[in-house]
This record gives C-alpha cells, sequence and structure tokens, in this order.
C-alpha cells in the first residue's frame, strides 16, 4: 500500500466505498463516498476516526503501511455516526492497549453499538493532549450533526479534523488533498450533503464556526470527500452561507403530476419566470428526482415553486414528502408559489401553503385548475412566474 502523507507527521489512510448505492439507506452516492481517517504519528501514535467496517480488510492495510507494527496509542473520535465509528471494536481487537479518546456522549454510544468499554480518556472542551511535538486541543460542537460531536485541532500542524463538518459525497480519485485534484464535482455534493444531513442544524454550525473562527488552519480533514488546503476560504463561506439559509437569485420549480396537466403548469411558471428575466431555473419531477437533489438546489436558490394534484384529499405523495423535509430543515428566507389541479375537489394547494406557513415565507398568489389546464389558468401560472422574476431580482 501507499502512504498518503498530508502534512508533517500527518496521513491519510481513509478508505472508498464505490459499490453502496444509498448513503444511509436513503441518498443515492452517484460517485461512491470516502470514509476518512487519519494518522498522527510522534512520539506517541494517534488515529483520528476509523471508517465502515464494511471496509476494514483494506483500512488495515493502509494503516500498517505507515506505522508497520508500530502500536496505536489513542484512537481520537470525533463523530460516533457507525459509517465512521464501525471499525472501533475491530481496531482494539489489533491494537488492544489503544487508549480511546472522546467527550462525555462519546463513551455512552461506543459501548451501546459496540459494546466496547475501557481504556477511555474523556476531554472536555479546551482539553490539551500531546503526542510529542504534536499538541492537540478539542472543540465540542454538539448536533454538527449528532450530540457528540467534536473538532481536534492539531496546533502545531494548524490542521482541523473536523469530522462530518465540511465533508461531502463522492470518493476521491487518487488523490487526497484538494491542491492536486479537480475539485468542481465536489461543490454540489457538499452542498447535496449539508442539506440532507447538516441542514436542520444551521444554529449549531454557526455556533462551531464561531469555535474554529481564531483558529489558523492550514488543512480541514474532514471524514467524507476531499481534505481542504487552497479551498478553506470557500468550504467555510459554503457552511457560513447554508447554515443562514442564504441563498442566491435562481427558482426550484418541484412537482407532481399523474396525468400531465400539473406538469403543464409547471412549465408556464417556468416560461413566465424565464421571460421575468430569472435565468437559473431547475424543474423537477419529484416521481423521477430523489429529493436529495432538490434539496440541494433549495438550499441554493431563493425561489421555491411546487405544484401538485389533489390526490386521495391530500398532496400528492412524493410532493408532501419533498415540503416535510424542507419544512423539518426549518429552511428560512425563500420566495414561494404553489399550483395544482384537482378533478372533483381541490385540496393539494391549500395543504402545501398550511405546510410552510410556519417558515415565514414571502408568497405569491396560487392558482389551482379543475381537470385539464385552460387558457386562464395557463396564464395565471405565466403570470406567477413573472411575479417570482420580481421578487427574485
Amino acid at each position: 500500500m501507499k502512504t498518503f502523507p498530508i502534512c508533517s507527521d500527518i496521513y491519510y489512510v481513509g478508505v472508498n466505498d464505490r459499490t453502496k448505492t444509498l448513503f444511509e439507506n436513503q441518498l443515492p452516492l452517484v460517485c461512491g463516498v470516502s470514509y476518512n481517517s487519519y494518522l498522527i504519528v510522534d512520539e506517541k501514535v494517534a488515529l483520528i476516526d476509523t471508517a465502515d467496517s464494511s471496509c476494514f480488510e483494506v483500512y488495515l492495510k493502509k494503516i500498517r503501511a505507515v506505522l508497520g507494527d508500530r502500536k496505536i496509542d489513542y484512537l481520537i473520535v470525533n463523530h460516533m455516526e457507525p459509517d465512521h465509528s464501525g471499525s472501533i471494536a475491530l481496531i482494539r481487537q489489533y491494537y488492544p492497549e489503544i487508549t480511546i479518546v472522546g467527550n462525555a456522549k462519546t463513551f455512552g454510544m461506543i459501548e451501546g453499538f459496540y459494546g466496547v468499554t475501557g481504556n477511555e480518556m474523556e476531554i472536555k472542551e479546551g482539553s490539551e493532549l500531546s503526542l510529542g511535538k504534536h499538541r492537540l486541543t478539542f472543540a465540542l460542537i454538539p448536533m454538527v450533526h449528532w450530540p457528540e460531536t467534536m473538532v481536534t485541532y492539531d496546533a502545531t500542524a494548524c490542521v482541523a479534523f473536523s469530522g462530518d463538518a465540511f465533508g461531502c459525497f463522492g470518493a476521491l480519485n487518487g488523490a487526497v488533498v484538494d491542491s492536486d485534484m479537480e475539485v468542481e464535482p465536489y461543490w454540489d455534493e457538499m452542498r447535496r450533503y449539508y442539506a440532507c444531513i447538516v441542514g436542520k442544524y444551521g444554529a449549531p454550525v454557526q455556533k462551531a464556526l464561531q469555535k474554529v473562527s481564531g483558529l489558523k488552519i492550514d488543512y480541514i480533514c474532514p471524514t467524507h470527500g476531499p481534505v481542504w488546503k487552497e479551498h478553506i476560504a470557500q468550504v467555510v463561506e459554503m457552511y457560513r452561507q447554508m447554515s443562514l439559509y442564504e441563498s442566491e437569485p435562481g427558482l426550484v420549480i418541484a412537482y407532481g403530476s399523474m396525468y400531465g396537466n400539473t406538469e403543464q403548469m409547471a412549465e408556464a411558471v417556468a416560461a413566465g419566470a424565464a421571460a421575468g428575466g430569472v435565468r437559473n431555473i431547475r424543474i423537477y419531477n419529484t416521481s423521477y428526482t430523489d429529493t436529495s437533489f432538490i434539496l440541494r438546489d433549495i438550499f441554493k436558490y431563493r425561489g421555491l415553486v411546487v405544484g401538485s394534484p389533489t390526490y386521495m384529499n391530500e398532496i400528492f405523495p412524493t410532493v408532501e414528502a419533498l415540503l416535510l423535509k424542507v419544512e423539518r430543515r426549518g429552511v428560512k428566507n425563500r420566495v414561494f408559489g404553489s399550483f395544482g389541479s384537482f378533478t372533483w375537489a381541490g385540496a393539494a394547494v391549500r395543504r402545501m401553503n398550511a405546510l410552510v406557513e410556519t417558515l415565514g415565507w414571502d408568497k405569491v398568489a396560487s392558482v389551482e385548475e379543475k381537470q385539464g389546464l385552460k387558457d386562464e389558468k395557463y396564464e395565471a401560472c405565466y403570470q406567477m412566474g413573472l411575479e417570482l422574476a420580481e421578487k427574485l431580482k
């Protein structure tokens, strides 16, 4: 195994997973995912997080390629989600003298998930751990995105091991550090990762950003995706914007349609918005596009228009699923429109408006059509697009 040095005494020992199709058994992995882990090799050796247990054989080979027969003194657990903690019990078997480092909430989870106890070192906010010349400090960042999450900072090398923060979907294709790769494909996957997994926790993310704002950081080492060196300012700014639900001019139109009538309304809204000057328009059929991709763009763009036929006196199921995810993430500061169709009794538009009412969004007038789309309602949808364009300028 080749070794992957990041900077002085710090090595990448993570693994790629190109066979998993659904992250958390729900989010599509178009280009796989990496499980990142790191070794600091000093007078003492520290392993930062582990990897999914399904990849343990390769993971162990990477560790041994760096260490040979040398023991690991500390396992630092920044985050307990099983894609990062899944190899803890196996690591303990191969390195029985290892000391597990975590905070008060970490150890109950380790025992609960893996039955592993003993030889623990509990740290608190601001605790320090010396490995020799490398001095580690710890910052607790609860609910980014689990309650035990923390950041480990190497003050000697100016490296922040950030857990899931600043991570993204996508396996690593040979290189590990952003300066050695084409990073463009990872930006949308970072936004999708944030929107789907971290998106509910904007306030905790803001607190976490404040905690690390005064640190000199030359590398950010997350548990997914590239190690950030050249693009640190950009990834931090993305997190700042997303955690504040800031957006850019643009419009997402998401709809469900059984027989095409609601779909025609979506096209009319898009035509009006384009005529009004909106250049970034994304149209999604919720029956075909996974909600994770739609959420990604809802976090990016300021306008959201949702269309649904009335289905069993409710919102069309795939549309309702999307709106529930938006509502549960507490997305703020958006412009919202709704439209829909029905055959004998309309309910979907009313229910969609009620669902987003608590978010306090700016709204435009809704449009609802009985049965097939007619000229009058087509024009109303077109005008909705024009009105949205004015609000998005």
